[in-house]
């Protein structure tokens, strides 16, 4: 995301949060119990502020529940915005600085790794899909993942062509990584057929069927979001914006006395504004939006009514 385009979709997104809540909508609350231990996560993203922006409150809380996470970044983002200031940056730098960007994300969101894809930003749609799926594919097994997170494949008014590639295949690997005769190489190699059964998509304009409450991990979205400093258009606008000011002979107390405090105050009042609205909505501080897809999502009816109701004899 462009930092010329942040805000115009700020002002959307927060208009979206504040419509009337939708129906049939599950609120998925925090859990201390750790109910998903021993389960895999993988949050998928095209560009370093992807998940920054849409999704780190779930990565966090879901890490936090049990789960072992990794963070995928499918481009370089070597066509992304400018490193620092906002100043025209080489590509090398671009590359370089997202990639120290990215790796500090995986930490701070809890990720036990990250991995990243090398495809040039705003040109994956060159790339073949297979490649890209046979590599998810690949990662699934290997990691043997329960659950991504990720665009949604399906969502309206998406218009980066990284965004929806990356996400029709992680789609298709999902349920193509629990087939043994596709890429059985992998299989012969010792990394066995296994599905995905959890997708948590998020979108522009989300087909919205879970909020996630991320109340209790907000210091580290705001932390994800402050470390993305070469492309995110969160990561500096704060202290830019108070020194802006002083060379004006202005201050903003929001912004308070250091550059430290005006990140993250930036990040809080303006950045998160969609996901506090849309957490009003449903009763909690923060929140996200996803199109959820869990698990039987695509049975038949006689394996559902297997499952349910064939016994021992």
């Amino acid at each position: 995301m462009l930092r010329r385009e942040f805000l115009p979709s700020l002002l959307a997104s927060t208009a979206l949060a504040q419509q009337a809540p939708a129906p049939n909508v599950v609120l998925e609350r925090p859990n201390a119990n750790q109910p998903h231990k021993g389960k895999v996560l993988l949050a998928v993203q095209a560009h370093s502020d992807d998940i920054p922006l849409s999704a780190a409150g779930t990565v966090a809380k879901l890490i936090e529940e049990g789960y072992t996470g990794y963070l995928i970044r499918a481009t370089n983002d070597d066509m992304g915005d400018a490193p620092g200031l906002g100043t025209p940056g080489t590509i090398g730098e671009h590359v370089l600085g997202n990639e120290r960007d990215n790796a500090e994300i995986a930490r701070i969101l809890g990720c036990k790794g990250h991995f990243d894809l090398n495809y040039n930003n705003h040109r994956m749609a060159d790339v073949s899909l297979n490649e890209i799926i046979g590599r998810l594919i690949f990662l699934i097994r290997a990691l043997r993942a329960d659950t991504v997170v990720c665009w949604d494949p399906w969502a309206h008014d998406e218009e980066n062509p990284d965004h929806y590639t990356i996400a029709r295949a992680v789609e298709a690997a999902s349920w193509m990584a629990g087939r043994a005769h596709d890429f059985p190489e992998q299989i012969a190699l010792g990394h066995a057929a296994h599905a995905v059964t959890d997708k948590y998509y998020f979108a522009r304009r989300p087909e919205i069927t879970r909020i996630v409450d991320i109340g209790k991990q907000i210091d580290k979205v705001i932390d994800a979001n402050r470390a993305n400093r070469a492309k995110g258009p969160a990561g500096h606008l704060g202290s830019r914006l108070r020194a802006d000011l002083s060379k004006q002979g202005k201050r903003l107390p929001l912004l308070g006395d250091d550059d430290t405090t005006a990140e993250r105050n930036y990040i809080r009042e303006f950045v998160l504004a969609r996901s506090k609205a849309l957490g009003a909505k449903y009763g909690v501080e923060y929140a996200e939006a996803f199109h959820y897809i869990g698990p039987g999502a695509g049975r038949s009816r006689v394996e559902e009514y297997l499952r349910q109701h064939a016994a021992p004899k």
